[in-house]
């Protein structure tokens, strides 16, 4: 590489924020002019602005604030102003993390301009054409010039789409920043006191997808069979998931009776040592279910199916739906035992990308 690179690194949505991190440092170390463009998808303190202060990269240049909306409103907006920035500014490479609406935007503005898009956890394929991450990873792919993926089974299915060239076995940037920020955590995190949790003692919950949540009934299911549950459940509640509650009627005081505690929700410090010492996890979360795999917790997803298939067949994590008496048979009765193998690389998925991004530029 003769000169630094000008990269845009697109992000709206946690655990985006987490995935660039560990870029983002290799990037600014490595002396590139990088720029961090967020979208405004979360734009709730609690689930934006305290992840950047955690994970020590800078806040974003620009922030679109878009916002909550439909997928196609949200979508537009985004598109509209990162074609803006993208013509203004000319980057050599973006950056787009996931399958959220903030990912295709910034895929379909910078291919529209001729811009260089790479993809970080590209091949991903739950094969569930309901789910609008589906959608946005199936395009991203198809229209990214370069793929990074965390597994071999992302590699595999790009392959059987015909996606062979530029095509990128890295691992995780999700390991990269756990194994950054786990210690960080332990030391600073006092979230376990401010509970007053025991260790090994709750099971920890989230649910935000909107096949959960947009069915009053399938979300009444799921509160049903935390509350049937004989260990304490720590909610952190998903802003998304709140104005359900709340227009369901749903009371904070009448779940904490029969043992689930809603809280707001956290930070990246928090939610890894929540992660770390729960018993059992519980989510419809792609980044948790990992997350629990890594932290080396027995994870149980609200979800038909997961993109994560390689967790399920090493025995760590169980797929369930929202189905209450499936969800509480599995709490009951999954256990596991010896070590996770390793899937999600060695830690040093940040620095091959940019290896990538530096060679293919020249």
């Amino acid at each position: 590489m003769n000169r630094p690179l000008k990269i845009f690194t697109v992000v709206g949505a946690r655990p985006q924020f987490i995935k660039a991190a560990p870029v983002v440092r290799v990037l600014q170390s490595r002396g590139h002019r990088h720029l961090l463009i967020h979208t405004g998808q979360h734009y709730d303190a609690n689930m934006s602005q305290v992840f950047f202060e955690e994970l020590d990269i800078p806040l974003p240049h620009r922030n679109l604030e878009v916002g909550s909306g439909t997928h196609g409103w949200q979508t537009a907006h985004m598109l509209m102003g990162l074609e803006r920035i993208f013509l203004q500014e000319r980057p050599d490479w973006v950056l787009v993390y996931g399958d959220t609406n903030s990912t295709l935007a910034a895929a379909l503005a910078a291919v529209k301009l001729r811009v260089p898009v790479a993809h970080v956890e590209a091949g991903l394929r739950s094969f569930n054409r309901d789910m609008p991450e589906e959608h946005n990873r199936v395009l991203t792919d198809h229209c990214a010039d370069v793929l990074f993926c965390p597994t071999e089974t992302a590699v595999n299915n790009l392959a059987a789409e015909g996606i062979r060239q530029g095509v990128y076995w890295v691992g995780d940037t999700m390991f990269d920043a756990l194994l950054a920020f786990s210690q960080k955590a332990r030391a600073q995190s006092t979230i376990l006191r401010d509970l007053a949790l025991t260790p090994g003692h709750y099971l920890l919950a989230t649910v935000h997808r909107p096949y959960n949540t947009d069915s009053p009934e399938t979300l009444q299911g799921i509160l049903e069979a935390f509350c049937a549950l004989e260990e304490p459940v720590v909610f952190p509640v998903h802003p998304r998931t709140r104005a359900r509650l709340d227009a369901m009627g749903v009371e904070p005081e009448a779940l904490a009776a029969c043992g689930v505690r809603m809280i707001e929700p956290v930070g990246y410090l928090d939610m890894l040592l929540l992660e770390e010492h729960a018993r059992m996890v519980l989510t419809d979360s792609g980044g948790m279910q990992k997350e629990a795999y890594l932290l080396r917790t027995p994870c149980v997803t609200l979800r038909p199916e997961t993109e994560w298939v390689e967790t399920v067949e090493a025995g760590w994590n169980r797929v369930v739906g929202a189905d209450p008496p499936a969800i509480i048979q599995a709490v009951r009765e999954f256990r596991v035992e010896g070590d996770p193998p390793p899937l999600f690389g060695d830690g040093r998925a940040a620095e091959k990308i940019v290896d990538v991004l530096e060679e293919a530029v020249g």
